[in-house]
């Protein structure tokens, strides 16, 4: 005989019906609401140290943190079996996987049928946002993984609280989630913008099941905000505070190209003597929504980051350690026999010996099959921590109404062509420069070297219709704000003949955030190109910072040449999307290579 089910804390009816029909299709021992309390989460982390999924790190070191290890096929998106799920293929768009709604309910309902069998369905209540706040949305992720539920509750605001503001008759995105043992074969991360749902199936880790994060806080967040009039971006949000006063800027930039170490920027040496202070509002994504007062506001969905975890130390990022020294999980990196974690290009000495992210034996200088060094760590492993747990987390983070941009910065890796920082003329060019967003490829990934990935607005996997509507949606926001922030471009990855940086990046990246702040106040020196505003050499106040001679003139030169042949890529990326791609971005190619024409004759 079934255990007795409790009783439902929420008389929403669309709500209670949709948990039964999930009930009856999974099929699970029993049913727990989750009510985001501290007694429940500490019997939550006791039944996933009784199950082996939850391993408690040393209370002295790192007091409440856990480690914990996912399956080997599990370790980061699988963007090839993300889809989304649209009656009709052309409003998905070249750039995402289609699938028919028909065919994905029915094939993800194939995998769920008694997928829940000998477990508990727990049923998480989440806001994205501030609970109450006119920018957040309502979700309720029913799944039945442990894991899930408590970096869920790091990463959003749950619990009865959001139940309350539900109310009886609210709307809410239903996101459901069942490990299915993790099968590779049974994964799907299924999104459904019209029916305002999400279904993820065979996975446990990180974007492709935590449902408030890429799921519904980008893909099926920016379907609402076509809809209602407002963007929801893969940008992170970042207060400059300077004589009292605090400037806000949101900035999108692909992955390797230092969001999360912008977001917790620590001002250079060079520039402390003007007393700025850094504020971190959020590290990923960002929702902008007109304000009364005709400016751009913006507000982080999330409560917590899920930050990669090699390549962070106090060298590039000193406030994320110190961030993560309590109340963290962590996924997939080095578990040292002394309980305490470990990554590549971390912090401090490895552990005299460990436990591989893959359950392998592992000392300093052990090798793989190969020969090569063994790593400790998954590349793409992870931490999971309280956004309120960082040093400079903004006293505005979790005010309902945001925070007022000044600025929206795009950028992208590029070792040519991309000077250090430029200014775009007008909205439509911004929004054209962030459309044209690309990354090259490195020596460390696949691919051709040199080779030139494009990344729009850092959205391509995260948008969740056609990108050519989303361009759209961005030339008309442009008339609904009356004040717009003024759009730039950076690129801290510019390198010399010998292939080395020119830039130092890191928190010399303040220098470049002046001037931005600067030319948002009509100030700050400036040459006109044909790319954009430029500052002049002597623009960037570089007090304390040795740059090799010459240096800063190939950081902001721009070739004519070289953004010649730059268009070429940006034609066959604008062809992908036909005739349902905007006159007024095929208008912003012309011009620009218009201007170009010019340059490169005179």
């Amino acid at each position: 005989m079934a255990p007795s089910q409790p009783i439902a804390p929420t008389k929403n009816s669309k709500l209670l019906a949709w948990v039964k029909e999930i009930e009856t299709l999974c099929q699970p021992d029993q049913i727990c609401w989750i009510d985001g309390s501290e007694a429940e989460k500490r019997r939550l982390e006791k039944r996933g140290i009784a199950r082996g999924q939850m391993i408690p790190l040393d209370p002295e070191k790192l007091p409440g943190c856990f480690y914990s290890r996912s399956n080997r096929s599990d370790v980061a998106r699988t963007e090839n079996l993300t889809f989304i799920c649209t009656r009709k293929k052309e409003d998905a768009g070249p750039t995402n996987n289609w699938m028919d709604p028909r065919e994905a309910y029915a094939k993800s309902e194939e995998v769920l049928k008694g997928a829940m069998k000998g477990h508990t369905m727990y049923i998480v209540p989440f806001s994205m946002g501030p609970v109450g706040s006119p920018f957040s949305k309502i979700g309720v992720e029913i799944t039945d993984s442990i894991y899930v539920v408590l970096n869920m509750r790091i990463m959003a605001r749950i619990g009865r609280k959001v139940l309350d503001l539900l109310g009886d008759d609210g709307d809410f995105t239903k996101c459901l989630h069942s490990k299915a043992e993790c099968d590779i074969s049974h994964r799907m991360i299924l999104h459904f913008p019209e029916d305002n749902a999400i279904v993820s199936t065979g996975s446990a880790y990180g974007g492709n099941a935590l449902l408030g994060k890429k799921c519904l806080a980008l893909r099926i967040g920016s379907w609402h905000a076509r809809q209602e009039n407002w963007l929801a971006e893969h940008m992170l949000i970042l207060g400059i505070e300077k004589d009292g006063q605090t400037r806000y800027v949101t900035a999108a930039f692909p992955s390797a190209c230092g969001k999360t170490n912008l977001a917790m920027l620590i001002p250079p040496e060079g520039l402390k003597h003007k007393g700025y202070k850094i504020w971190t509002v959020g590290d990923d994504i960002a929702w902008l929504r007109v304000g009364a007062d005709g400016r751009l506001w913006a507000v982080n969905p999330e409560a917590g980051f899920f930050g990669v975890a090699p390549g962070t130390n106090s060298r590039t990022n000193p406030n994320a350690i110190k961030t993560i020294q309590k109340n963290t999980i962590f996924t997939n990196v080095l578990l040292g026999d002394d309980l305490t974690v470990w990554w590549e290009d971390g912090e401090g000495a490895p552990p005299a010996s460990g436990t591989t992210w893959d359950g392998k034996p592992w000392k300093p200088g052990f090798s793989d099959e190969n020969g090569k060094p063994l790593l400790g760590a998954h590349p793409n492993s992870r931490f999971t921590a309280p956004a309120g747990q960082c040093p400079t987390i903004s006293p505005k983070w979790e005010d309902p109404q945001g925070v007022p941009i000044s600025a929206i910065i795009f950028g992208g890796r590029r070792e040519r062509v991309a000077p250090l920082v430029f200014e775009t003329f007008d909205w439509d060019h911004g929004v054209y420069v962030g459309a044209t967003v690309a990354s090259e490829r490195t020596a460390a990934a696949e691919g051709k070297v040199g080779e030139v990935r494009r990344d729009p607005m850092a959205m391509l996997p995260f948008c969740g219709y056609n990108m050519a509507d989303y361009f759209a949606h961005w030339l008309q926001m442009g008339a609904r704000i009356p004040k717009p922030p003024k759009i730039f471009h950076v690129n801290w990855f510019r390198k010399d003949e010998k292939g080395k940086f020119l830039w130092p990046g890191y928190g010399e990246n303040l220098r470049v955030l002046e001037w931005i702040l600067s030319r948002c106040e009509g100030d700050g020196k400036a040459a006109k190109t044909p790319i954009g505003f430029v500052p002049t050499k002597d623009a960037l106040d570089t007090t304390g910072l040795s740059l090799p001679a010459g240096a800063m003139e190939k950081l902001l030169e721009v070739r004519a040449e070289d953004w010649a042949s730059e268009l070429d890529g940006h034609k066959a990326f604008f062809e992908k999307f036909g005739p349902r791609l905007s006159q007024r971005m095929w208008k912003q190619y012309e011009a620009l290579k218009d201007r170009l024409k010019t340059a490169v004759a005179a």
